[in-house]
């Protein structure tokens, strides 16, 4: 049987009898991450002491009574307790799939978080996982020098350009995320980024107040004017750091004070005994000009996966047929917007 947990208190609970988890799971990220109108949860299936759990939006399906379930932004996926076996993967899955169908939940998908092992068995009959692309992280255990040594030429040559020309300053000021908050959409204006990735003021302001994980803004400042011309926002829990977000004004691209900022975090992290810093990688998972730039660090990759389940196959292709727009490179396919 699954219990769908809304509240923080018991969402707390659960993670705490887990251990193995990261920012991306918490109650406070998901509360973050939502729309009004959806339903974060974290739905959890409990065998004497076993326990596995998986974190989810809930969104209504418009012009129908039907709803489907999607990702917060980042790592996600299933997690479990150490003690979990494979009878439990398989009860678990029997369950959830009963709860889906029972709560008229049409189609599931979520990110999976590359640094939890074994994800995969607590999904692998129910729908399909799919390799979408590669992270790249850095080794934190190891030693300074030898982190750097990974560095590529010019990331090295642009780290020193930078630091004559900027220095770096760490706040959570509610003035200088709004300062953030517009690097970043300039950033966005500058890809041409979906529009889901322009977050609301209330996300910027939100997240630099969470208690559940720990947020961290570094920003480099240019020490002719005391300007900030470039952050990021960095997402620290469990041994993990993840680079969550970044924006660089586009006047001072050519001083690349982003590669600064990362190499901070990065030695900053080291100095704190985290395990791994996550970089991320390309758009959608792409090897772009993103994921490039960010492989410049390190060539340490982990691969990135993604999970997608239909439900019910009749009412997914009936609102695909309502819609008349679907794309099969769009899941689900009924919600894409031409």
């Amino acid at each position: 049987m699954i219990e769908p947990i809304l509240e923080k208190k018991y969402w707390d609970e659960v993670l705490a009898k887990i251990k193995d988890y990261d920012c991306h799971h918490t109650f406070e990220y998901h509360a973050i991450s939502k729309q009004k109108d959806e339903t974060a949860m974290l739905l959890v299936y409990r065998s004497n002491d076993a326990i596995i759990a998986l974190p989810l939006i809930k969104r209504s399906i418009p012009g129908s009574d039907y709803f489907d379930c999607t990702s917060a932004y980042g790592y996600v996926g299933p997690i479990f307790c150490s003690n979990v076996q494979n009878e439990n993967f398989l009860k678990f899955q029997v369950a959830l799939e009963a709860y889906f169908k029972k709560q008229k939940i049409v189609c599931v998908f979520t990110r999976l978080n590359p640094f939890i092992a074994n994800q995969e068995n607590a999904i692998s009959n129910l729908g399909d996982i799919e390799v979408l692309g590669n992270v790249i992280q850095i080794d934190l255990s190891t030693e300074l020098q030898k982190q750097r040594a990974g560095y590529s030429k010019i990331t090295k040559r642009y780290i020193n350009k930078a630091k004559r020309h900027c220095d770096i300053k760490k706040s959570l000021d509610e003035q200088d995320i709004l300062t953030f908050r517009d690097m970043y959409y300039e950033n966005m204006d500058r890809v041409k980024a979906n529009k889901s990735y322009y977050f609301t003021k209330e996300y910027f302001l939100d997240i630099i107040k969470t208690k559940d994980f720990e947020t961290e803004v570094i920003y480099a400042v240019l020490k002719e004017t005391g300007q900030i011309i470039s952050g990021a926002i960095m997402m620290k829990k469990n041994k993990l750091i993840h680079y969550h977000l970044s924006g660089t004004l586009t006047k001072y691209m050519h001083l690349n004070p982003l590669r600064l900022i990362l190499d901070e975090a990065r030695e900053q992290g080291t100095k704190e005994t985290y395990d791994f810093m996550n970089l991320g990688g390309g758009l959608a998972g792409s090897e772009d000009s993103l994921f490039q730039f960010k492989s410049t660090f390190s060539k340490d990759f982990k691969k990135f996966k993604i999970w997608k389940y239909i439900v019910d196959e009749n009412v997914y292709r009936e609102l695909i047929k309502a819609k008349n727009n679907g794309s099969n490179n769009y899941f689900p396919s009924y919600r894409y917007k031409i």
